[in-house]
């Protein structure tokens, strides 16, 4: 997000619940891929601290060898009387009517009648923090969202014989994950997992009032690694085991959504001496993410959320502070490492066995174009595109959509970028809580056709120009946005940040106190800003609670809103509340989505060749400014259980440092001087496609 996470979840058990098929109602156990390798498994092997690595593409995959068990002789057992056909045919009816019934009366008893009699209670369930924060029942059901309606309408699917089955969808608007999806025709009613595996002060708000000094990542990893006494860095990944679970997945799916978007760091691939994060850890978990998306038919729409130095200086960038990615004296050194993971998240959901999951890749979150300029950026996009496309193949069904975030400038920037790409889609960010506005307007202005107040008007705002440039430079989609019509929210602003709403900020801090015109403003906002983007991603599921003990941003919150009662439990009723509107038709030019003329970008839309002959932010040319080179051992992604064996033809190795060249700090080098032996051309992973 622009400038903003915990919350004490017990886990569900990962004992397989049985798979629930809403309406058409089969039991199978749960998948294979729940049994994954221990986070620090051997595997992980890197032949200097700081080089790269690469996706399981370029080895084996871990796979864990399976067991034989031997048997003592037995004695010939008699002959037995064969039976008819009838008889087993009567056996399997019998055996199937049990498994219904194993299946429908639990169902029903657990979500479907637990969330009839929710419904019209919600409100007074509203606002005490507990149900937001706490996303597990402690048995390891995992029941449906509260007071969903679509409980009775998906098809979920766990089959340990097929751990890669793609069958499952969330609800009956969805295609199925193993059929088309059809860009601009079906809708993404989708929300972020952020603060999961990237934390972020206003979201896990607990972990960072227990650690003062923590502003950011960077510094709560320094705070934690000191306090052994209170956990350590363990801490992390109690956070990662806790946040969300099983269970925020079936209730995303029950709430009639069906895409998640899920920030990942660099670092759970690896990190480089000095850096102080949990390297490599939240991988297992990520991996489990998507086990879990694709047994509730979530398609997934995955961010690398963080880059080496950062491209934005916000604090879940990894670091808060200056902008050190194709910016300043270690620019291009910080953009090769980017590049790097960039390949490697690529090798791997690019696999047959993950393309149907991960449909989406925003390769840079938020990367300020007003820092780091238009030449410089477009030429890197360019670059990891041709990249990425080297790796996956052109055309339509080869690989995922690249995402690219806008850089908060004007969307007729935009207009006919990098035309003759392949999937290319833009990320924007409409937030109305970071304008530096008073918010003076009211939004609790009564429960009827004049909810909401001006603000229902600001939502609907946003929506010509998407449909706008939808036609000049394809599919565009609202990656975050929030009710935050303010900018109210324990930490909203950073640590230490302050706030400019001209109000009482501790009114908009505890939704406990909010009455049915306060819901009814905030829920005719949140419509109309769903109807006017059409496709989006709510920012965020889930708020962690306060060492107070409830959610302090419940603007920001998805499942608090439904619990609540002033979000919808149905995405679709949104449809219509900024009345008539101009509406894209859906034809997109056909190499937008992977048709004709797909990949064949030409000199002029490219801009300039990479890397750039120039970086702001450093008085001699890119050329000149210190580079890695690209002779690092690269390490492999573990994989799970049964994933098949890839031949890579990949053999290009990772960026590591050069002997003897005194690198500035790579996380502060605007105003280091340029040092000598650290130059070079800097060169891409080489592009050549997967064999499989």
């Amino acid at each position: 997000m622009y400038f903003p996470v915990n919350s004490r979840v017990s886990s569900p058990s990962l004992s397989p619940p049985s798979v629930c098929r809403h309406a058409h109602y089969t039991t199978v156990s749960q998948s294979a891929d729940a049994d994954l390798d221990p986070p620090r498994a051997s595997y992980f092997q890197d032949a200097t601290d700081n080089s790269q690595t690469t996706s399981p593409s370029n080895s084996t995959t871990a796979l864990p060898k399976k067991g034989t068990t031997k048997y003592a002789a037995q004695p010939a057992a008699p002959a037995k009387k064969k039976r008819g056909l009838w008889f087993w045919l009567l056996v399997g009816l019998a055996v199937l009517i049990i498994v219904v019934l194993a299946v429908i009366l639990p169902v029903y008893f657990t979500v479907i009648k637990k969330n009839n009699n929710h419904s019209t209670s919600s409100d007074s369930n509203a606002g005490n923090g507990t149900h937001g924060d706490n996303g597990n029942t402690g048995d390891g059901t995992v029941p449906s969202a509260t007071g969903a309606i679509t409980g009775g309408d998906g098809f979920w699917v766990s089959d340990p014989s097929d751990p890669f089955a793609n069958g499952a969808k969330p609800n009956s608007w969805t295609p199925a994950l193993n059929e088309s999806w059809t860009y601009g025709k079906d809708r993404i009613f989708g929300v972020n997992l952020g603060g999961w595996f990237v934390l972020e002060p206003f979201i896990s708000p607990a972990l960072y009032q227990k650690y003062p000094t923590a502003i950011d990542e960077w510094t709560l990893s320094e705070a934690m690694a000191a306090d052994t006494a209170g956990g350590g860095l363990d801490q992390l990944e109690e956070h990662y085991k806790t946040f969300i679970t099983e269970k925020d997945f079936a209730e995303i799916a029950g709430a009639g959504l069906n895409w998640v978007r899920i920030p990942i760091p660099f670092w759970a691939i690896d990190k480089w001496e000095g850096e102080p994060f949990l390297d490599k850890v939240c991988w297992k978990y990520i991996l489990q993410s998507f086990a879990w998306a694709r047994k509730y038919g979530l398609r997934v729409n995955l961010d690398l959320h963080t880059i080496p130095g950062s491209q934005n200086g916000y604090n879940h960038s990894g670091k808060r502070g200056d902008v050190n990615f194709l910016h300043g004296v270690m620019g291009i050194a910080n953009a090769q490492r980017a590049l790097n993971y960039i390949r490697i998240l690529t090798e791997f959901v690019s696999q047959p066995e993950y393309q149907d999951v991960v449909q989406m890749f925003g390769i840079v979150n938020e990367a300020v174009m007003g820092s780091i300029g238009r030449t410089a950026l477009t030429a890197f996009y360019r670059e990891a595109h041709d990249m990425i496309r080297g790796i996956t193949g052109v055309g339509a069904g080869k690989g995922f959509y690249i995402s690219l975030h806008d850089g908060f400038d004007p969307s007729m920037e935009w207009d006919g970028f990098l035309a003759g790409s392949d999937r290319i889609v833009l990320d924007r960010h409409p937030y109305t809580a970071f304008s530096g506005s008073t918010f003076a307007d009211p939004i609790a202005t009564g429960t009827g056709a004049d909810a909401g107040g001006v603000w229902v008007g600001m939502g609907c705002g946003w929506g010509p120009d998407y449909v706008r440039v939808s036609g000049t430079f394809g599919f565009n989609y609202a990656g975050e946005w929030s009710n935050g019509y303010n900018d109210c929210g324990l930490f909203l602003n950073g640590v230490n940040g302050t706030h400019t709403y001209g109000g009482d900020c501790g009114a908009w801090e505890d939704s406990s106190g909010w009455d049915a015109s306060t819901k009814a403003g905030v829920g005719a906002y949140m419509q109309a800003q769903m109807d006017a983007y059409k496709d989006y991603f709510f920012w965020t599921w889930k708020i962690g609670n306060s060492t107070a003990g409830i959610v302090q941003a419940p603007l920001w919150s998805y499942q608090l809103g439904l619990e609540g009662g002033w979000i919808l439990k149905d995405p679709r009723q949104a449809a219509g509340k900024c009345g008539a509107q101009a509406e894209f038709d859906g034809n997109y030019q056909p190499w937008m989505t992977g048709g004709p003329g797909a990949g064949t970008i030409t000199a002029a839309a490219a801009g300039t060749p990479y890397p750039p002959a120039e970086l702001n932010g450093a008085n001699v040319p890119a050329a000149q400014l210190p580079q890695y080179t690209s002779t690092g051992t690269v390490t492999t992604l573990p994989a799970l259980q049964r994933l098949a064996v890839v031949h890579q033809s990949d053999t290009g190795l990772a960026p590591t440092t050069i002997p003897g060249c005194a690198y500035p700090n790579a996380w502060d080098a605007n105003d280091a001087a340029v040092p000598t032996g650290c130059g070079g051309t800097a060169t891409t992973p080489a592009r050549r496609r997967r064999e499989i």
